[in-house]
């Protein structure tokens, strides 16, 4: 699906229960093109239960997640959608290079080449490396790359800034900006104020 045409995710009534604790309920919301949703509140307040209820991995409690009008069980979705969690999603025995190898044998191509997508992130001539002896902020940015080579309208990122520095930070600001600027939406939690001025930044806040 092309990112130029018009897209939105929605929430409708959405609720989660945990060990009895309700964590939200009757929760609604929509994302289209060239936003971002931002999900804040303290640990444990359901930001992580939430993104895998957009993702798919586990079920609402009640309402209902849609993509483009279709619940998001729809096969479309899995092709548009891309996620990135806490831990990196990459092999450590695998040097850079294969990592985005997997990767990209995985998913729809995208218009970015995996050296093009290294040099990105900062991790140009890294490609023999061993994923297993880079530093924790050079592992989230090959984490990260896997976005850029990837034909994904939809990033949802949990905590994306784990373990960046300064200029790490302001590298992938930069990187999401160009994704909603092309046409894409952001879903992601984040205890970083985030520097999008070039982006409509929507905020839930779960209690």
């Amino acid at each position: 699906m092309s990112m130029a045409r018009p897209l939105m995710l929605e929430g409708h009534a959405l609720s989660c229960i945990r060990d009895d604790r309700v964590l939200f309920s009757e929760l609604a919301f929509q994302v289209r093109n060239r936003q971002v949703l931002l999900l804040e509140g303290r640990n444990g307040s359901g930001k992580t239960s939430l993104l895998r209820i957009l993702c798919g991995f586990r079920e609402p409690d009640a309402g209902e997640v849609r993509w483009c009008g279709e619940l998001i069980t729809d096969v479309q979705y899995r092709m548009d959608m891309a996620y990135i969690g806490h831990l990196e999603g990459i092999k450590k025995e695998l040097t850079v290079l294969e990592n985005l190898k997997v990767a990209l044998a995985l998913a729809q191509a995208g218009t970015c080449s995996i050296q093009e997508a290294l040099a990105r992130v900062q991790l140009a001539g890294f490609d023999d490396v061993p994923a297993q002896a880079l530093s924790a902020g050079q592992k989230r940015r090959l984490s990260l790359a896997r976005l850029l080579m990837t034909h994904n309208a939809l990033w949802i990122l949990d905590e994306p800034f784990t373990a960046l520095d300064k200029q790490g930070i302001t590298l992938i600001e930069q990187l999401m900006m160009e994704h909603c600027d092309q046409g894409g939406m952001i879903v992601l939690t984040s205890h970083h104020e985030l520097n999008l001025p070039t982006v409509d930044v929507q905020r839930i806040r779960l209690s």
